[in-house]
């Protein structure tokens, strides 16, 4: 191959464009490489390919599309052209339907196995593969393997006629002979440090191990005043009908 075919001469402007598509970190491992490749060849490195551990086709390739396609070329990935793919439209509408009805009898939550599995036995497709369902999943932003817990309350006529009392009740004016008194009550679990933390500094936050030890559990009881800014914050290590009636 006759690397000296194509010359490249970046510009100012496409130099720190390329050093800043590097720092970011977000582009894909093709898309460095090609930049690393071209900074190298303008700085007139000698022994690119040694250099930077890839072949000569390899720099080949990246001097080219720069030559031909211009800096556009390098930092994208071109779009393959008629790609065969076994999901069209109507198959992808059938995989989302799949992806957000209940999952089949024995299973808390549809898998990509699962879906792709169901997706076959309802003749939508002769065969699909896991990684195809996670993309389609993955480009319409469907995880159903994820969960999260949730308050779903039960709204009726007797759940709204309770909420408008509470509501009343805050909405009263302060009557000191009246106090309006909230009270609630959670539970905590107590962790140390297994390694000292790295302080908070400019452009990066606090950070911490990973690795924790566990120091038990203790219950928060708060009962406070909204109206007089008056809060009382107990600590306790149970949280017994005997612990509640004292508070």
């Amino acid at each position: 191959m006759a690397l000296e075919q194509y010359a490249v001469r970046l510009m100012p402007d496409e130099r720190e464009q390329l050093s800043r598509l590097i720092r970011s970190g977000k582009s894909s491992a093709r898309i460095v490489a090609r930049a690393r490749i071209l900074l190298k060849v303008d700085e007139g490195a000698p022994q690119v390919v040694a250099a930077l551990d890839v072949s000569k086709g390899t720099v080949y390739r990246a001097k080219r599309r720069y030559v031909e396609e211009g800096l556009a070329g390098v930092i994208q990935d071109r779009v393959q052209a008629n790609r065969y793919c076994k999901l069209d439209d109507r198959g992808e509408a059938h995989l989302i339907a799949l992806a957000c009805s209940p999952a089949p009898d024995g299973h808390d939550r549809w898998t990509l196995h699962l879906l792709a599995d169901k997706v076959v036995e309802l003749g939508v497709v002769e065969s699909l593969s896991h990684e195809t369902v996670r993309l389609r999943l993955k480009k319409n932003v469907l995880q159903p393997w994820r969960k999260r817990q949730w308050c779903i309350p039960k709204v009726d006529g007797e759940f709204v006629a309770a909420m408008e009392d509470v509501l009343d009740l805050y909405a009263e004016p302060y009557d000191p002979d009246r106090p309006v008194v909230c009270f609630d009550e959670t539970s905590t679990q107590l962790l140390a440090d297994t390694r000292p933390p790295i302080p908070v500094q400019p452009g990066q936050p606090r950070r911490q191990d990973y690795e924790y030890r566990r120091g038990g559990t203790r219950n928060i009881f708060l009962t406070c005043e909204p109206l007089t800014g008056w809060r009382h914050l107990a600590i306790t290590q149970r949280r017994t009908m005997q612990d509640f009636a004292h508070q």
